[in-house]
């Protein structure tokens, strides 16, 4: 990977978010002086501090800037190699409340970038997507699987770029994430509060989804989706192992900390799909990921990869079928990702 990016200009959008910025540092510790990496946000602070954070690396810069404008965009994206674009709106709940502001960012402000990027001849356009564009049941997620539709054109109809997608289940320890609500609750000694008790999700931490962006910019021959093989919770499983590391730390005795569900949001699901029915007819399989092919590729773009480990995929990836981690399994994944000593 890391030859993949030298002598190369990389433009990140959503750089002061919790994978934007861990792209940024991913890419600043491979120490190619020749690479030069641009992150943008819409966030002043943000900018000002992750500005002074990296003062002394000549190779990363941060600018303030609106994805949806494309009087902001060009000018920056002129000589830009690769574009990971990870700026996006992504709470279920707020998008239910506000759905017009992430349609302007996670639509509309897609759209403008792709427009940038055929404009000012980027070679490698990487869009993040989310589980929740599979089957989508809220606004987040319908732009979403509308931006990978976007993608997916986009690198049919200009052939100059490769435009392609990669797909998130939940990062754990990221902002919003249900690890720091879980943290916050157990610190103030109030109840862990799910939705249901029943619900699934797919995790991965804050670096393995910095690493399927990457990973994907390297793999990528135009219109996939990228979908990294993951671990599956329960979240009832999440808090109860939590409550048995955490309490003490926090002065509170875990008899003292009880679970209460509180129902199920709206938009929300009670299990998370990565890949569906349909898209399991055009996916192939990677040791680490799966690759979802688009619809309609015509001879001249046709893919071929390397280290396929199956050319058929045939069952669905779904949080709700695939095997659960335990309790124990838990809490040596947080400790994998960091997230507990």
């Amino acid at each position: 990977m890391s030859e993949f990016f030298k002598n190369k200009s990389i433009l990140v959008t959503g750089a002061c978010g919790t994978v934007g910025s861990e792209i940024i540092s991913v890419l600043s510790s491979l120490k190619h002086g020749s690479t030069n990496v641009i992150g943008v946000d819409n966030n002043e602070n943000s900018i000002f501090h992750f500005e002074n954070l990296y003062s002394e690396d000549d190779m990363v810069s941060f600018l303030l800037a609106d994805i949806r404008e494309s009087e902001d965009m060009v000018p920056i994206m002129r000589g830009i190699d690769i574009v990971i674009h990870a700026a996006a709106y992504k709470h279920v709940m707020l998008s239910e409340i506000s759905p017009n502001q992430f349609i302007k960012t996670n639509v509309n402000g897609l759209q403008n970038m792709i427009r940038c990027a055929t404009e000012t001849g980027v070679k490698v356009f990487i869009n993040t997507s989310s589980d929740k564009a599979v089957n989508p049941t809220n606004i987040m997620g319908v732009t979403k699987l509308l931006g990978e539709k976007l993608i997916t054109t986009a690198n049919e109809q200009f052939g100059s770029t490769i435009f392609a997608s990669t797909r998130f289940g939940n990062v754990l320890g990221s902002a919003g994430s249900v690890f720091p609500i879980f943290l916050n609750q157990i610190k103030e000694g109030k109840p862990l509060t799910l939705t249901s008790k029943d619900m699934t999700r797919f995790v991965m931490s804050i670096n393995q989804a910095a690493q399927l962006v990457l990973d994907s910019a390297t793999i990528a021959q135009g219109g996939e989706i990228f979908v990294t093989k993951m671990p599956v919770i329960n979240i009832l499983d999440l808090a109860q192992a939590m409550i048995d590391e955490f309490s003490l730390e926090h002065d509170r005795q875990p008899d003292d900390l009880y679970i209460s569900e509180i129902g199920v949001k709206q938009g929300e699901k009670m299990f998370e799909e990565l890949m569906n029915h349909e898209e399991t007819r055009r996916t192939v399989e990677l040791s680490e990921y799966y690759l979802i092919l688009p619809p309609f590729v015509s001879d001249e773009k046709k893919h071929n990869y390397k280290n396929i480990i199956s050319q058929e995929v045939e069952i669905p990836y779904n949080s709700h079928d695939e095997s659960k981690l335990s309790v124990p399994d838990i809490k040596n994944l947080l400790r994998e990702y960091g997230l507990l000593k």
